[in-house]
């Protein structure tokens, strides 16, 4: 698992004419009286638009009774409602709610662990297994996937992150009400059939893609070491014990009291014209009522007072992973590490790869980045591979070699120049979409409260001086305040 995160989005221009308008006179919002709000711009480049809905509720929102609810969620919202998705829900909503009944069973059963009684459980699991067949009858698999394809949709997709979730499509502009019907009928109507089906594919994939993949697995262990007490230090995925115990009426509660028009935000970028796509948004969702929104979370994580380590012992090349607390986005000090990440690890011209990949030779690849979240204080994470026979030790006091270097020796003007000329340069590529502005206008409205961070941002990078980045070394880059996690290769050395 290559985490190499791209960096936070940073400026914009979205230019259509030789007189171009900037992105502030562009974007239009609309605020519904049930609290969904919508961000539109108008692009007549192509037939085309991307609709994004991003709900303001993530992995960090989660009881510990929750863990790994807004992932699953995600894959059940995929399954129909009343009318998409089943062949009869009239005839199918009795098997459903006696699959809910016998799946509890099963589950207060096998909580009382060396005392369950086994044959119980292996009557009800039949019974379970019967009630699934049954049911499976009225099921209409990828019903919402059909009728997009069918009418030239792309990129149908959905993904959940600690900080929100968000649901996806790029479709003709003529079928945007398509996209307005579907959508609304999602959040009003929405069935998790098939829960218990669809809650062993996700322990499957954390089978697969966390407990049997070695870098994936000291990720979230190295993350988890990072926070004791916030909730950033849970997988996104849940832990398999999380994923175990959960049941539909638990993903249903979630989903009505979270997955609500007062906690979304959509983006519809394209081929539209604003004040009829209001008239659409109004007509097909302005009849949903709000929900509650998810409390504030309110555990601090304790300053680290020493160096942290973690060590997994696999048959797998080395990895290393070394982080250091920093703040959450749109805070002052979090546009100097922007700067600073900038600086050491963003592509060819940075100071880890001269340094490491290119003159010492020590790594194969490496890569800094924010991480596992943006609302809340987070990470400032390195991760490389060292190249044969190189140790992880020496690796790591390389590392450590330039991030000391930031302390004491002044970054360049002319090295703060080329990092706001590459802002320029790769915004202005990664705008080129409808799909790219409709995710960062979600993305940035979400996490910041406002989708003119993107605007500002440039700015806000354009004031960080030297001074701020020694002095922002010095702050964070301490022993202290790092946590260090690496793979060593059973019967090898680090």
């Amino acid at each position: 698992m290559k985490r190499i995160i791209g960096l936070v989005v940073l400026w914009a221009l979205c230019a259509t004419t030789a007189h171009a308008a900037t992105l502030e006179e562009k974007v239009v919002e609309h605020t519904l009286k049930n609290g969904m709000k919508i961000l539109m711009v108008e692009r007549h480049t192509s037939p085309t638009v991307s609709a994004w809905i991003r709900f303001r509720v993530g992995s960090v929102d989660e009881r510990s009774d929750e863990r790994g609810i807004a992932h699953l969620l995600e894959h059940m919202l995929f399954k129909g409602t009343t009318t998409l998705g089943t062949k009869d829900y009239a005839a199918e909503k009795p098997l459903l709610d006696k699959i809910e009944t016998t799946a509890q069973a099963i589950m207060a059963e096998k909580a009382q662990r060396g005392k369950a009684d086994t044959a119980k459980l292996e009557t009800l699991q039949k019974q379970l297994t019967a009630l699934e067949t049954e049911a499976s009858k009225y099921v209409i698999k990828d019903e919402f996937f059909e009728l997009y394809s069918k009418n030239g949709g792309t990129g149908y997709n959905a993904f959940t992150s600690r900080d929100g979730t968000t649901y996806l499509i790029s479709l003709p502009s003529n079928k945007l009400e398509l996209w307005a019907a579907i959508e609304s009928d999602r959040l009003k109507n929405a069935v998790l059939r098939e829960f218990y089906t669809e809650r062993s594919v996700v322990m499957e994939e954390r089978r697969r893609s966390y407990d049997a993949d070695p870098e994936s697995k000291l990720w979230e262990t190295f993350v988890a070491a990072n926070f004791l007490t916030h909730p950033y230090g849970q997988p996104t995925i849940g832990w398999m014990s999380d994923i175990e115990n959960l049941t539909r009426s638990k993903a249903e509660n979630f989903f009505h009291s979270y997955y609500a028009p007062n906690n979304a935000i959509v983006a519809i970028v394209g081929d539209i014209d604003t004040t009829r796509t209001i008239a659409l948004v109004e007509r097909y969702f302005g009849d949903i009522k709000p929900g509650k929104e998810p409390a504030p979370v309110t555990a601090m994580e304790p300053a680290q007072a020493g160096e942290r380590r973690i060590e997994l012992i696999v048959e797998a090349e080395p990895t290393v992973m070394i982080s250091f607390h920093k703040p959450a986005i749109a805070t002052p000090d979090d546009y100097v590490f922007d700067v600073i990440t900038m600086i050491l690890g963003s592509g060819r011209t940075s100071r880890f790869y001269n340094k490491l990949v290119i003159e010492q030779q020590l790594v194969t690849e490496i890569g800094a980045f924010d991480a596992p979240g943006s609302r809340y204080p987070n990470l400032f994470v390195i991760s490389a591979n060292p190249r044969s026979p190189h140790t992880i030790k020496e690796v790591e006091e390389a590392i450590q070699a330039e991030l000391d270097l930031l302390k004491t020796m002044p970054v360049a003007g002319r090295d703060l120049q080329r990092i706001l000329n590459k802002m320029e340069y790769e915004e202005a590529r990664r705008m080129g979409t409808n799909g790219g502005l409709a995710r960062n206008l979600t993305e940035f409205e979400a996490t910041t409260g406002s989708w003119r961070y993107m605007t500002e941002l440039r700015n806000n990078i354009a004031k960080v001086t030297p001074a701020d980045i020694m002095r922002v070394a010095g702050s964070y880059f301490t022993r202290e305040n790092r946590t260090v996690g690496f793979i060593t290769k059973k019967g090898g050395g680090k």
